[in-house]
């Protein structure tokens, strides 16, 4: 009999991370959803296993909150403990603010979530991981990471923060996959088209507009595809860039090895 896989999902409540979740359990994985609010990542967990097909996998939940440095550690403590090996692990969870928000630690809200969280959970469990999917978003195209203002919204702007922090992520992509080269882990970034989930969603009027024109981007389900499909195809090389299922090189905003090692060594000031 094949061993179950064991799957981790960040942001596995809703959107693109839910229907990733559910692809997952109907493969039969051990899907473990990662959620900061424990009343709705327990509605996600019910609903995995009342989905038809659910009974192929399973699906368990840990709360925590990854904009919080202590709340991203305490996550990884907890999966080191449940997991013994993590098959797949989707960095999906994802902020896009349109307000500054500071977190406890100083740091701008979505550039603790997009960057730092994926970044320290990939080094605290390490010793487990086997594949990691990033979810990532072709609008990296439109980011400059200033290393002394982005992490603390200094340069903070509601449309091009998203796009900073999303290629502060893609920039370490490479570096993660050099990182292991020896080590068995394999690392792949995905962008999975323009999906409608509710992020960015600023509420009032203007969020009303964002929804009306939502209607016509494609639902989680088609956003969830490629993240799937990628999950359980590592290819012969790592740290690559898919838009969609398509591999296709990174712009020369993301090729840029000072500033990704800049991004890296910061990172690493909070792993130890």
């Amino acid at each position: 009999m094949a061993e179950t896989v064991t799957a981790v999902v960040t942001g596995a409540n809703r959107g693109i991370g839910f229907a990733v979740a559910t692809d997952l359990v109907r493969r039969g994985c051990r899907v473990v959803l990662v959620a900061r609010s424990r009343a709705r990542g327990e509605q996600a967990v019910a609903a995995l296993g009342a989905s038809p097909g659910g009974a192929g996998g399973s699906a368990e939940l840990v709360v925590g909150d990854l904009s919080v440095l202590s709340s991203i550690r305490a996550v990884a403590v907890e999966l080191d403990s449940r997991c013994d090996r993590i098959d797949v692990l989707v960095h999906n969870a994802g902020v896009w603010p349109t307000r500054l928000v500071r977190t406890e630690d100083g740091y701008e809200q979505s550039f603790a979530v997009n960057h730092l969280a994926p970044f320290l959970l990939n080094h605290l469990l390490e010793e487990r991981l086997v594949r990691v999917v990033q979810v990532s978003a072709g609008l990296y195209v439109k980011g400059r990471v200033d290393p002394d203002r982005t992490p603390g919204g200094e340069d903070f702007h509601w449309m091009r923060t998203y796009c900073d922090t999303k290629l502060a992520n893609l920039l370490t992509v490479p570096l993660f996959a050099k990182h292991w080269e020896n080590a068995g882990v394999t690392i792949d970034a995905v962008h999975p088209g323009v999906v409608r989930t509710g992020l960015g969603d600023p509420g009032g009027v203007k969020g009303l507009l964002l929804k009306a024109i939502k209607r016509r981007w494609d639902a989680p389900e088609a956003g969830a595809a490629p993240v799937t499909r990628l999950a359980f195809a590592p290819g012969e090389r790592s740290g690559r860039y898919f838009d969609g299922d398509r591999p296709v090189p990174l712009a020369p905003v993301a090729d840029d090895p000072v500033l990704a090692r800049r991004l890296w060594d910061q990172g690493m000031a909070h792993v130890a």
